[in-house]
């Protein structure tokens, strides 16, 4: 983004902001939009905050991306932010994506909050990409066991001779996704969290992606006292070292989490893989996130279910979202065609099969239907209130004391609601067609219970949108819980949350 920008505007009008920038390079470019020499400020969320006067246009570019919404205190979403900004300016305020966040659709689709305007052709004519989808329980029916379907294998080995380049996708890091004996069913779990332990073959360690805990590698399995301790599942680094065996000739290079913690290695990842014409490059959601890339005529997609099955309403979106930006990376150019394979086990989802076809609409018509019947947003509001701290008896107690206060506030409305559409309507109708204004259901654990030795529950309320009654009961419900001064313990209430877990 930044090399375009700076291609037709020059450097000196730019300014940047972003997490990876050390603090004087921050206090740099703060001044720099300050004083007003910057015109234009290039960045991730925490941009929309950018001192900037007289603001003529906010543009959000890949508007269905979570990482707008910051999950850590303080938290805010930065489309709300920036809609209020916009207001405040009386300036235009722009949403671009290939795969809009469907809420954001629907209110421009249905309920004209929002003008649609849409481009149906690429930018630079070229055409998209073929997109084949292989069945892997065919594939194991056939005897290949291999992470790469023979479809995938010929087409790489097709595109080496060409001297073109690849991407694989697989949105698991690490090695292996779960250690286990294979004598007693133990399997290896994190001391501070209740989930289980990756395995990272470089550092030959056992690392969880919550807290950082780090163990040796495990030879002897504590339970049994077996031998039998064996690995499951595939992440990017193993998918490395499968195709350095299988591809011996091939440069290979990676990108997920563990190889880009340093400052600026994300750009000389970038920047090796586009001027070294590395072969393949190996990595998670970072691959597909935009990038430009002239010579990539593949794309694979290793395992597109680890998208599917996730705890969460949006699974099916995120699925074909994530989809169709992949296969946006393959054959850029109007020269070159592009071919995408994209490896599951259920290739008759209507997710995956609307993203072969790169066909938002149809997408958008399947998934809004079945919102509308389970009443998910945007036809409600989902609010999560988690629950965590060192105690588990004190979560449980506390959790179930607000479940008690919030249910007999909220039925209170609900009786409120129901009296008006009496009113309103016979009392025949009212009977089929009274719906509660707000649902909430007992506090459960939640998915992941436990995160750096704290204990984790949550309740979930579905409300219809807007709703002022909910936002009063809740902020009373707040002040009258910290004024009690709850010792260790941690209460978080957030709208429509990106992670149910």
């Amino acid at each position: 983004m930044l090399d375009r920008f700076i291609s037709r505007f020059g450097k000196e009008t730019i300014a940047v902001i972003h997490s990876k920038l050390s603090l004087g390079e921050k206090y740099d470019e703060w001044n720099k939009i300050k004083q007003g020499k910057a015109k234009i400020v290039i960045g991730a969320r925490s941009a929309i905050f950018a001192p900037i006067e007289n603001l003529g246009i906010i543009i959000i570019d890949e508007e269905h991306d979570s990482s707008y919404k910051s999950e850590s205190n303080p938290k805010y979403d930065a489309k709300e932010v920036a809609k209020y900004i916009a207001k405040q300016n009386k300036c235009p305020l722009l949403l671009g994506s290939a795969t809009p966040d469907l809420c954001d659709y629907y209110k421009a689709k249905e309920q004209n909050k929002i003008e649609l305007l849409e481009l149906r052709k690429r930018a630079n004519k070229a055409s998209l990409p073929k997109v084949t989808i292989i069945d892997l329980k065919q594939e194991l029916a056939n005897g290949n066991r291999s992470v790469l379907s023979r479809e995938l294998y010929k087409n790489i080995e097709e595109n080496l001779k060409n001297k073109k380049q690849t991407i694989l996708f697989l949105n698991r890091r690490g090695y292996s996704t779960f250690v286990m004996c294979r004598n007693c069913g133990y399997v290896v779990k994190c001391k501070n969290c209740n989930i289980s332990l990756t395995y990272h073959s470089h550092e030959k360690k056992l690392k969880c992606h919550y807290c950082g805990y780090e163990e040796k590698l495990m030879t002897i399995c504590p339970e049994c006292g077996s031998s039998k301790i064996r690995y499951f599942g595939t992440g990017t680094q193993k998918l490395e070292e499968e195709i350095q065996k299988q591809f011996p000739g091939a440069s290979t290079i990676r990108m997920d989490i563990d190889t880009v913690s340093k400052k600026n290695s994300h750009e000389e990842i970038l920047n090796k893989f586009r001027e070294e014409n590395i072969d393949i490059l190996i990595g998670t959601q970072m691959v597909v996130k935009g990038h430009h890339f002239p010579n990539v005529t593949l794309v694979g997609v290793i395992t597109a279910d680890s998208l599917l099955n996730i705890d969460d309403f949006r699974a099916n979106e995120r699925t074909f979202g994530i989809l169709t930006q992949v296969e946006g990376r393959a054959g850029r150019e109007k020269e070159t065609e592009g071919k995408v394979i994209v490896q599951t086990y259920n290739p008759d989802n209507f997710s995956i099969l609307c993203a072969k076809e790169q066909n938002y609409r149809k997408f958008y018509e399947t998934e809004i239907l079945l919102r509308k019947q389970l009443k998910y947003p945007p036809f409600c509001d989902i609010i999560v209130i988690g629950f965590n701290g060192l105690n588990e008896k004190k979560i449980i107690d506390i959790s179930n004391r607000t479940y008690n206060y919030l249910k007999n506030s909220f039925n209170n409305i609900n009786k409120k609601e129901n009296k008006k559409e009496n009113k309103e309507e016979s009392k025949e109708e009212s009977k089929e067609e009274s719906k509660e204004e707000i649902s909430i259901f007992r506090p459960m654990p939640a998915p992941i219970d436990k995160i750096q030795n704290r204990y984790r529950y949550r309740i979930i309320i579905k409300a219809n949108t807007n709703n002022f009654n909910l936002n009063e009961i809740l902020n009373d419900y707040l002040k009258k819980v910290y004024e009690k001064e709850l010792k260790g313990i941690r209460i978080s209430i957030d709208i429509n949350p990106n992670n149910m877990a």
